[in-house]
């Protein structure tokens, strides 16, 4: 029956023009992180969180269906309020691109722990009160088939508003950066990253680039044979003393290791 949810689910997503930009991401291998072009990544999102009267960006999430993105569980916080807005770039202008969207209902992996991010299981669902327009600059990410895992060394991209170095500021303009795939028997090495890293987790980068604070919960974006992005991971951690360290990639949740879950909140809610 599950099995049968994700197939309709993927469908869906391929009915609504999944994991093609209009703009083109660049994918020159830069190892450092640098300015997207604009829109390129039109599922990433700002999830915003209220502090007083105003909202503050504090992680980044994907757009997986007309009214569900997906983040980190550890990004949400009981008794918090939310807001996700889409079609971002710059986030001290107004571009006239984004759109905002209040929560609806949000639905956090029932077995994720925030005392043991290395247990895995770090997953949100957030529903949007409505859906948006979807635009050249607010579109949907693809989602993997379940168990895909995409090749050591696969071109993969990082994306998000998150601290540009170790205790640096947070960029303006969304980032990303190329973070190569590290198969999970090299990632579990024991001077990698050992038992924390489970087989529902993928690592990549782990050398002169990373995510950082302000990235979780945004998408490893990957393309597929087919031309199209797929979401092939959450961001879930780094290494606690410092974003960039050698032999600590930095990890993501497995997308395809939770298919049947996302198929089922999906649909159910």
């Amino acid at each position: 029956m599950l099995h049968r949810l994700s197939l309709l689910l993927l469908l869906a997503a391929y009915a609504h023009g999944c994991g093609k930009p209009a703009v083109e991401p660049s994918t020159s291998r830069v190892v450092n992180g640098v300015d997207a072009t604009p829109h390129s990544w039109p599922w990433q999102i700002s999830l915003q969180v209220k502090h007083g009267s105003r909202y503050h960006h504090t992680c980044g999430g994907t757009l997986v269906g007309p009214r569900w993105v997906l983040t980190a569980g550890h990004c949400i916080w009981p008794g918090d309020v939310y807001r996700v807005v889409m079609g971002e770039h710059d986030m001290t202008l107004q571009e006239g691109s984004e759109q905002t969207r209040e929560l609806l209902r949000i639905v956090v992996h029932p077995s994720w722990n925030i005392d043991c991010v290395a247990c895995g299981n770090d997953l949100a669902l957030l529903k949007l009160d409505k859906a948006p327009v979807m635009t050249e600059q607010v579109g949907v990410a693809c989602l993997p088939e379940a168990g895909e895992i995409p090749a050591h060394a696969a071109p993969c991209f990082i994306t998000g508003w998150g601290n540009l170095y170790t205790h640096g500021p947070m960029p303006d303009r969304l980032q990303q950066a190329l973070l190569p795939v590290v198969e999970h028997s090299v990632c579990s090495r024991s001077d990698w990253w050992g038992i924390n890293v489970k087989n529902t987790m993928i690592c990549a980068g782990g050398d002169e680039i990373s995510g950082c604070n302000g990235d979780s919960g945004g998408p490893l974006n990957c393309k597929g044979s087919d031309g199209l992005w797929y979401v092939q991971g959450v961001t879930s951690f780094v290494s606690s003393r410092t974003c960039n360290e050698v032999k600590k990639p930095t990890v993501f949740t497995r997308t395809s290791a939770f298919t049947d879950w996302l198929s089922d909140t999906m649909l159910r809610y």
